[in-house]
Formats: C-alpha cells, structure tokens, sequence
C-alpha cells in the first residue's frame, strides 16, 4: 500500500524558512571565502574552512527545516541520531573540498568543474543520507529520472556558487548570488523530495526506530544555528570590513595620499628663480668710469 506523502504540513512556512537558512549559510560562506583572498596566507585556511563550515550548515539546516514539515499520513517519523551526524558531516567536508580547490587554484574551468562536481556531489549526498536516516512504517522508492535532476540542480548550484565566491564583486550583486544558491539548493531538496514514494508494510504493531523530530531533529539543529551565529559575528566584526578597506566581495582601492604642506595639487610648486638685474647702458655711468 502507499503513503500519502505530504512534504508541506506547514504550508510555505518551512520552504520560505529552508530557503533563508541556505541562502544565509551561502552569503557567509560567499564571504569568508573571499576574505580569504585578502587576507594573506596566514588565515586563509581558517577563512576557507570557517566558509566551508557555514555553507555545509546552512545546506544540511536547509534539509532537516524542510523536512519539518514533511509527514506521512500512515506512520509516525523518526531519526536515526548517526545517520544524521553522518549526513552534516558529508555536508561540511565534501564543501570545504570544493571550497579549498578553488581557494588555492583559482577558478579554471577545469578546476571550477571538478570543484563543482565534488560538491554537488556531497550535497545529494548529504540529501539522501538523510532521507535514509529516517524511519517509518514502510519503505522508500524513488523516481531515477527526478534522483538525477537533483543531482544535476546540485552539482550546477555548487559550481555556480563557488563561480561566485571567486568572481563576484559588490555588496548587492553578493546578495543576488546567494539568493540564487538558496533557491537552487532549495529546488534540489525539494525536486528530491518529489522522487520518494512510501510504500507500507501493512504491519501497524511494527515499531519505528530512532528519536522523534523533538526529541532528536530539533536539539541537533541547534549546533549547526549556532555555527551559523558565530560565522556571523565574525563576518560582521571582520576589521577590513569595519575599516572600509573590503567590501563583501572585493576590496576598495586605496585612496591617493594628499601632499603635506600648503599645496593640495599634485603638481610640484613653483621654484622661485632669482632675478639679475639687466645689464644698464654705459651713458648711465660717470664719465671716470666709463669707457676711454
């Protein structure tokens, strides 16, 4: 028998919630990896793992605010607490991957494709790892054709997105890019969501294993909020960002230095030539000293 499957018990709540918290993971990570290019390599490998960490946060809180939502009518839902750890974990490491590979190597199209492959990768991973983490009263199957869309709406968000935190420039245009990431990596979820069918067992007295969303999914979000919190604060208090020498996503050039003195122009000051009075006519002069 099948389930009825509902992935919007909430309504738009949880997708409009799933959405800002992948787009903000995407605006942090954005950040820190393009600090990293201004900062020298003493932090760059703590800005690109800080970028990392709040990217694969921001995708896995993504996943798991959606999934609040999500109910069958059939059978009460539980979480496997390993298979969870497991899921953030891929999250977090195969991003830093990507993110490191762009961060030392540029932005190459082959470089940026292997980067982007690896990465979308992980997010499916990250997905379907914690899809299998939940349990229930039956079993999952799912659309091939819908599995490899989302695959492919992953790999092309995660290439695009690391495009972005090396290329883009600008305040505004960084925000575009991360609301770009969060809807496509949204879309991913969901076009995910769109392949699974639930198919019952017909057994009611069968036990469901694991912890409820209460119990289990909602104090495992709070580590990954808090990650999230602290990147945030970091990014805000970053010193070349209060100082006005970077932006979020380049740096500003560094103004001209004003000459000291009384000349503001850059043109040198006029050197003062002395004058020699001009030879005078020889009548001028007494006849004694005049010419003979």
């Amino acid at each position: 028998m099948q389930g009825t499957v509902d992935g919007f018990s909430y309504g738009l709540v949880t997708p409009v919630a799933a959405f800002l918290m992948a787009a903000l993971g995407g605006a942090l990570g954005l950040r820190c990896t393009v600090r990293s290019l201004h900062g020298g390599q003493t932090f760059k490998a703590g800005w690109l793992a800080l970028g990392a960490a709040a990217i694969g946060c921001g995708i896995w809180t993504m996943h798991f605010v959606g999934m609040m939502g999500f109910s069958v009518a059939e059978s009460a839902i539980s979480y496997d607490v390993p298979l969870t750890l497991v899921s953030l974990g891929v999250a977090i490491v195969v991003v830093g991957i990507g993110v490191f590979i762009v961060g030392y190597r540029g932005t190459g199209p082959v470089t940026l494709a292997t980067a982007g492959l690896v990465t979308g990768l992980g997010v499916a991973a990250m997905h379907y790892i914690g899809m299998e983490s939940m349990s229930l009263r039956g079993e999952f199957a799912y659309d091939p054709v819908l599995v490899v869309l989302s695959v492919l709406i992953a790999v092309v968000a995660a290439t695009a997105a690391l495009w972005a935190a090396m290329t883009v420039r600008g305040f505004l245009p960084s925000l575009g890019a991360s609301a770009i990431m969060g809807v496509a990596v949204t879309g991913m979820h969901y076009t995910g969501m769109s392949a699974m069918t639930v198919h019952l067992d017909g057994h009611a007295s069968r036990t469901v294993q694991g912890g409820s969303m209460t119990t289990v999914l909602l104090p495992m979000l709070f580590g990954p909020l808090v990650l999230l919190l602290v990147a945030g604060v970091i990014v805000m208090f970053d010193p070349l960002l209060i100082s006005g020498e970077d932006t979020w996503n380049g740096a500003r050039r560094p103004r001209p230095r004003r000459p000291q003195g009384r000349h503001t122009s850059s043109a040198p000051a006029p050197v003062a030539v002395p004058r020699t009075p001009a030879a005078e006519p020889a009548s001028r002069y007494p006849d004694s000293y005049g010419p003979r």
